[in-house]
Formats: structure tokens, C-alpha cells, sequence
């Protein structure tokens, strides 16, 4: 099974129990903390992917770096990724959990590339009309490329919604070339 796939279960499990058992809020705050220190050891990822550290170990590591950090359901979580020889895919587990909290919650990300900075009232209009084409609400990170030349280029999981001048000049140099053709 890839690690994409078994991060997803994993990560699936875990909201599932938290959701029911009421405690989807205390485990969230625990998986950004958990996500959050994965990002910022590249060691101690190499350590919990190691095939030459047994599970129990692992297990040990874990509940020395998050001691005092999450509750007992998360060590036991983390206790049973280890002894399932799991523990090198922390990382995926924490960003599915993201991803599929929210989908829960019908909120979808996109990217926003404009050539300026959008003021923020035009950046609240663009968010409102994103929520309205997706039916969700919209996490919005902005961003800046001078070489769209002007207009605005939105990524929404795998669709681009691309109205910026670069892109309708492009068009604009294919639909002449075909003519000529």
C-alpha cells in the first residue's frame, strides 16, 4: 500500500474516532503541533523512517518529544503508527488529516497569483466569488507574479481559473496561428 494511501486511512481513523468521540477539537490542536515539529526536523523524520529502529523505540522518541504536548488518545495514536511500522509517515498522516478536516468542514484552498497586490477589498470580492463558484468557503494565499503582466490566475485543487493577460495573449497567439494555418 503507498504511504499516500495508508497516511489517508490513518488520518481518516483518527478524525472518525475523534468526530464521534467528541474530541475532533483537542486532536486537531494535537496534529498541527505534530505536523508542525515533523516540518521542522528533517532528523527526527529520517529517525521515525528508519528501518533500523524498531517500533518500540520509536515509540519511546515520540512520547519524549510530545510529552506535555498532546493528551493520552494522541500518545496512544502515535504508539500504535509506531508498533505498526508506521511512524515514517507521521508527516502525510498530519497533512491528510488537514485535508480531510476540511473537507469536513467545506473548505477548499486556493492559490492566487495576481501581478499586483490586490487591495483587500478586491481580494474579499475574489474570495466571495470563488466561495460562490465552489459552493465552499475559500482558505485564499495570495501570491505575486509580474510576468502574468496584468489580471489574476486561481488554483483550486486540480482546476486553474487563469484571467490573467499572459494567459489571454496566449490564447489570443494560438487562435491567430491556427487561423494562418
Amino acid at each position: 500500500m503507498s504511504s499516500v494511501i495508508a497516511s489517508r486511512r490513518y488520518a481518516y481513523a483518527l478524525l472518525t474516532a475523534a468526530d464521534e468521540g467528541g474530541f475532533l477539537d483537542e486532536v486537531t490542536a494535537e496534529m498541527d503541533v505534530i505536523g508542525e515539529t515533523l516540518a521542522g526536523s528533517r532528523d527526527l523524520v529520517r529517525v521515525l523512517a528508519s528501518p533500523l529502529i524498531n517500533g518500540d523505540r520509536k515509540t519511546h522518541i515520540l512520547e519524549e518529544i510530545f510529552k506535555g504536548q498532546v493528551g493520552e488518545r494522541m500518545m496512544r495514536f502515535l504508539s500504535l503508527i509506531a508498533r505498526k511500522k508506521r511512524a515514517g509517515i507521521l508527516g502525510g498522516i498530519a497533512s491528510e488529516f488537514k485535508v480531510l478536516l476540511d473537507e469536513k468542514n467545506g473548505i477548499v484552498n486556493a492559490d492566487v497569483t495576481s501581478a499586483e497586490e490586490l487591495s483587500s477589498e478586491q481580494a474579499k470580492d475574489l474570495v466571495n466569488g470563488l466561495a460562490a463558484y465552489t459552493g465552499k468557503k475559500v482558505r485564499a494565499r495570495m501570491g505575486l507574479d509580474s510576468e502574468l503582466i496584468g489580471g489574476v490566475s486561481v488554483q483550486i485543487g486540480d482546476t486553474i481559473l487563469d484571467g490573467s493577460i499572459r494567459h489571454q495573449l496566449q490564447l489570443l497567439r494560438r487562435t491567430l496561428s491556427a487561423e494562418e494555418a
